[in-house]
């Protein structure tokens, strides 16, 4: 189901419905319009469904990279139907691996537009965290490697006083501790 956003614009970003979401800034509405609700601006919709298209779109019509769009695009997961696929094909000429990493890939393709925009790599949501703490929670090599080589930096502290670095040494994920040692 998801999220029911008040903002006409920000339910059409989250739900791919591309032809809405350019008829209603063809009628003058703000591409950078907050949610009532959520405070989420299309953009942040857009990311949190992981809709690279309209980001893309919403990209070009100058929309505020602000605050958390870059948080939710690291923070994107396999819903369960993307997992029921990759276990029911898995077996069958690997198709669920070649499903699995198209998804990482399509993500992958989203950070990596936001970061171009200019996303701010370091900023953080309400409790502190940056892109690179999700993404060491997630223990996401391939994402933290884009942010790192983007300049995220390992050292900031959440309001819990933890920095990716201790979250990556915590879940004991070596490859990123060395990582980050490296980059210091």
């Amino acid at each position: 189901m998801g999220i029911l956003y008040s903002e006409p614009i920000c339910q059409a970003a989250y739900e791919n419905d591309f032809p809405k979401v350019r008829k209603l800034l063809q009628e003058n509405q703000n591409v950078n319009t907050q949610d009532g609700k959520y405070g989420d601006t299309p953009l942040i919709a857009a990311s949190r469904a992981g809709r690279v298209e309209i980001v893309r779109y919403l990209l070009r019509k100058t929309a505020n990279k602000e605050r958390t769009c870059l948080h939710y695009a690291v923070k994107r997961r396999f819903s369960f139907l993307d997992y029921l696929l990759i276990i029911i094909l898995m077996p069958v000429l690997l198709l669920g691996y070649i499903i699995m990493e198209s998804k990482k890939s399509r993500n992958e393709m989203l950070i990596r537009m936001l970061l171009n925009a200019k996303a701010d790599v370091n900023a953080t949501d309400n409790k502190g965290n940056t892109a690179l703490h999700y993404a060491c929670q997630m223990k996401n090599k391939r994402i933290v490697t884009v942010l790192v080589k983007a300049n995220a930096d390992a050292f900031i502290a959440n309001q819990n006083g933890e920095t990716p670095l201790d979250i990556a040494t915590r879940l004991k994920f070596p490859q990123i501790v060395a990582l980050f040692q490296k980059k210091s």
